[in-house]
């Protein structure tokens, strides 16, 4: 009895040696960034949003409430209350995000095709500017009063840890050779930044730009209005923010330059997010198969591996992949459209059918690493 107990503690000593090895500082393998989703769903149905939900719980630690489908204009500016319909989205998610998990949260003025003033939201989302806003310009003290009392209330309701108050600034001034609608939106967004900063001094406060169109040649953007634009606003956003869609540039879905992300990422010296990415994981083609995209679970394998790496060293704060499961379902329900609308379809960390793929057992070996 006595030797079998010796042989016991002998194991167990063993055994605090190797834990103690493993987790000596210096030593534990971690990474730098959050990883997210966004809760977009796959299909128009609530079964297809609950799951959504139910991944970003069990394969991420932060989530992505992006909004991008109009502002409550009049009743921001009057400081009235929101449709029910705006406050139930907004209760809905706000109930549904995982505990624990950080909270980032996106907001924009800018419309859809990011070529001006966001529409009107409130019985439904992407609704016709009113009269008088349908002739305001970001400027317009109307709208800088509005869009601040906006930011204001959705940040107090969602108390998120990070925020987007403008999405993909830059394509502003690639749809006006003029930069004029760039120069009235950078007055609003240096008014509501300031002011947001007095109230929440702690809470990293940012734009998102089209990563791929702030580098000469990746794309057929006018590379000096992106570099004006850049210089211009940098100074007025806490993160350089990021919307990494890579195959969306001269490269498609047919290679993956690996110098991408250090050449995008060494614009600033900001600290960087990326607020939106993903990669095709399948072959599909828009604009009656003028534009093929030769995506595959391989190419979106190591293009996450490649972005990891790059976040390692830049000390990315967080990476939200916008898609969680492909939304063929979706897509179909709308009409199948041939467009714009189709190229995030094949995108998911699981395919239309709900199987997981390849880059799913990569990202939960990450997401098992201690954030540092």
């Amino acid at each position: 009895m006595v030797k079998y107990f010796a042989v016991i503690l002998l194991l167990l000593f063993s055994i605090s040696c190797k834990e103690k090895s493993v987790t000596e500082p210096g030593t534990e393998k971690s990474r730098s960034y959050y990883l997210g989703f966004s809760p977009f769903p796959y299909d128009i149905t609530a079964e297809a949003v609950e799951y959504s939900y139910k991944k970003i719980s069990s394969d991420a630690d932060i989530i992505a409430h992006h909004f991008d489908d109009g502002i409550p204009w009049k009743e921001a500016l009057e400081d009235k209350d929101f449709h029910q319909n705006i406050m139930a989205d907004w209760q809905y998610r706000k109930t549904h995000t995982p505990v624990g998990h950080k909270v980032y949260l996106a907001i924009t003025p800018i419309n859809i095709t990011r070529n001006g003033l966001a529409p009107y939201k409130g019985e439904k989302e992407n609704m016709p500017l009113p009269t008088p806003w349908n002739t305001y310009s970001f400027n317009n003290h109307d709208v800088k009063t509005a869009y601040l009392n906006y930011a204001k209330r959705i940040i107090n309701y969602f108390n998120p840890d990070y925020v987007t108050i403008g999405v993909e600034v830059n394509l502003l001034a690639d749809s006006d050779s003029s930069m004029v609608k760039w120069k009235e939106y950078l007055e609003l967004h240096k008014f509501v930044y300031t002011q947001l900063k007095k109230l929440y001094s702690t809470l990293p406060i940012m734009v998102s730009f089209t990563g791929m169109d702030l580098i000469d040649g990746y794309t057929d953007v006018n590379h000096s209005s992106q570099t004006k634009v850049l210089n211009e606003i940098i100074n007025y956003t806490d993160y350089f923010g990021l919307s990494m869609h890579t195959f969306l540039s001269k490269f498609l879905a047919d290679t993956i330059d690996s110098a991408i992300f250090k050449n995008i990422f060494s614009l600033s010296n900001k600290p960087i997010a990326i607020c939106e990415t993903s990669y095709p994981a399948e072959k599909f083609s828009i604009l009656n198969n003028s534009v093929v995209f030769k995506g595959s679970e391989e190419k979106q394998k190591k293009y996450f591996e490649l972005l990891f790496s790059a976040s390692e060293t830049y000390h990315v704060e967080f990476i939200i992949n916008f898609v969680i499961r492909d939304y063929d379902a979706l897509w179909e329900a709308i009409g199948s459209p041939d467009n714009i609308e189709k190229v995030w379809r094949d995108t998911g960390f699981y395919n239309e059918k709900g199987t997981s793929r390849k880059v799913r057992d990569f990202w939960l070996q990450n997401l098992q690493l201690k954030v540092q």
